[in-house]
């Protein structure tokens, strides 16, 4: 869909839920929240019907391993995890409309007329089916508490439900030398009873509607293979005492909860839900959800895919009377000083930690300019130092601080008289414009990295300019010159204040208040919409702090210190 039949559109954004059992680090935010809110605020710049819908995901079994591990309730667990992460998304400028979380009425009645729905349509499939059981916890153990060799790979490792090294989907029985992830017992099987979701009855009617969507290649590709594979029953219930309770008057439905898996997409709905309550408004959620002409956007990790693009496709297509996603712009993996993140192993970069020692801005742009869009990326401190140094601070930083210093030295702090422009001059302006267009076609394609360095090299453009033109030396030997040199690099400034604002919000506010606190621009008005002369401006902030060596090999060493106390206990092992 091009950017003109959009404009009429409302635009419904999500980014995938975060579990509420742990931290966020930087993996989370360069696959899924950031570019989402990048492109939700350049939305929202073109003036557009658009929200950023999200929220926690706090069911399922990682939730109540964490609770068995620290020995306190589920709800402890999420309560904690939810309240942290959503003050770090705050911090790092995340701008959702609205923040939810599974746990609330809103979403067990949501997920429960989903469910309820498809059982009375006859399309679930009740199957008998051995079970892992703990005898001596009395209870079934969910797949996420099992662990065992991988049948496909051999990774020995792998998870019930998921080998996280070659990516297949598993059962607990097709692990190779099961056991029990909670105390290293061996489980025995017994029987038990579950609700499926029979896919290969969808299957038809998926891949041509699948068909017709328009997106990347790793989306397709991963999809591809699953319905290659063949797409067969999938349960969406389990054994758990932590959940959305399965909605029936039934015997066998006892104990029982709806699969994470089935409940955490219904998420999005039942947040956009909360979100109609508290504005006023209780059916609003409905004239996106329903409206044929929202266009739905899910931003995800790349091992997201088969849950956005697949099953819950297959169940809004089935339940009837939803919007089905448009795009879903998948990421792939952010590793971190060249080794895969891993939070077993606290090998990671904690947002919460790194926002207690950085401003947000500068790793906003270090991971838009390095994001995973078409294959996995690495973050190095280094490379953030340098993006940090060399180009927020040395070129953005440097021209606008310039640009304002010699407005106030020269022109008593006042938006100078341009006179007649030259040729250069123009260009100058006309690159504003030009920019914005490029920087706008990259948002709507969700190319944050390549936009990303659009606006820096607007930016190089603009020092370039302000060198040639040398206002040191014109103001004393035609200051007309001087003059209309720095009107045009304010004209830059106020447009960078709008082009630099979905990557770099907190400096964008900054710049805006140093040039006179005028009204904010929309985007169209970037380029277009000028400074007056004699405007007066107020004395500029440095926007960006440059950051020293030896903080940078701190965290070089602290990371370092962690991978090498990794390999020594695979040593040891």
């Amino acid at each position: 869909m091009g950017s003109s039949e959009r404009k009429t559109r409302k635009i419904l954004v999500t980014s995938a839920l975060p579990y509420a059992n742990g931290p966020l680090h930087l993996g989370h935010i360069a696959g899924a929240y950031l570019p989402a809110d990048i492109y939700v605020r350049y939305q929202r710049l073109k003036g557009r019907d658009v929200i950023y819908i999200c929220g926690s995901d706090e069911h399922g079994v990682p939730i109540t391993v964490s609770a068995d591990q620290e020995g306190i309730s589920p709800q402890e667990v999420v309560d904690r995890y939810h309240r942290m992460n959503k003050e770090a998304f705050e911090s790092l400028g995340i701008s959702f409309d609205h923040y939810s979380r599974t746990s609330l009425p809103v979403h067990h009645e949501t997920a429960q007329s989903f469910f309820t729905a498809l059982f009375q349509k006859g399309d679930l499939k009740v199957k008998e089916s051995e079970q892992f059981y703990s005898p001596r916890s009395r209870r079934f153990l969910p797949d996420r508490y099992v662990e065992g060799i991988c049948p496909h790979c051999r990774y020995d490792k792998a998870r019930g439900d998921q080998c996280d090294h070659c990516g297949k989907w598993l059962e607990p029985a097709d692990l190779i030398n099961p056991r029990s992830k909670m105390d290293g017992e061996i489980p025995e099987l017994r029987k038990t009873v579950h609700w499926y979701l029979p896919m290969g009855q969808f299957a038809d009617s998926w891949k041509k509607w699948f068909e017709s969507r328009q997106w990347k290649d790793n989306v397709r590709n991963y999809c591809r293979g699953w319905y290659e594979e063949g797409l067969g029953d999938r349960p969406i219930t389990r054994d758990l005492h932590w959940g959305v309770p399965v909605p029936l008057d039934d015997e066998k439905a006892r104990g029982k909860v709806l699969y994470v898996w089935f409940d955490a997409p219904i998420g999005y709905i039942s947040a956009t839900r909360e979100w109609a309550d508290k504005v006023g408004d209780s059916d609003r959620w409905k004239s996106y959800w329903k409206d044929p002409e929202t266009f739905l956007v899910h931003f995800i990790g790349k091992d997201n895919i088969v849950f956005h693009a697949i099953l819950f496709p297959m169940i809004l297509m089935e339940v009837g009377g939803y919007i089905l996603p448009e795009a879903i712009p998948a990421n792939e993996y952010l590793t971190i000083e060249g080794r895969k993140i891993s939070t077993s192993q606290n090998y990671a970069i904690w947002l919460k930690d790194y926002l207690e020692k950085f401003p947000a801005d500068p790793l906003r742009y270090t991971l838009a300019a390095n994001a995973p869009e078409t294959k996995d990326t690495d973050f190095s401190w280094s490379q953030f130092q340098s993006r940090n140094n060399d180009e927020l601070a040395d070129i953005l930083g440097n021209f606008v601080n310039r640009s304002l210093t010699f407005t106030h030295r020269f022109f008593k702090g006042r938006v100078p008289e341009p006179g007649k422009l030259d040729e250069v001059d123009q260009a100058m302006l006309k690159a504003i414009q030009e920019t914005r267009d490029d920087l706008g076609a990259c948002f709507e394609q969700f190319e944050v990295r390549r936009g990303t360095k659009t606006l820096m090299d607007l930016c190089r453009k603009a020092n370039k300019y302000f060198n040639d033109k040398a206002p040191w030396e014109t103001r004393k030997t035609r200051p007309e010159t001087c003059a209309a040199t720095l009107y045009v690099c304010l004209q830059v400034s106020r447009a960078l204040s709008v082009l630099m604002s979905p990557v770099l919000p907190g400096a964008a506010e900054k710049l805006l208040r140093v040039l006179g606190g005028e009204k904010p621009l929309s985007w169209d008005e970037a380029g277009t919409e000028l400074l007056r002369p004699g405007s007066r401006l107020r004395k500029p902030e440095i926007l960006f702090q440059k950051i020293d060596d030896e903080v940078i090999q701190r965290e070089i060493e602290s990371l370092a210190a962690i991978a090498g106390q990794d390999r020594e206990n695979k040593k040891n092992r």
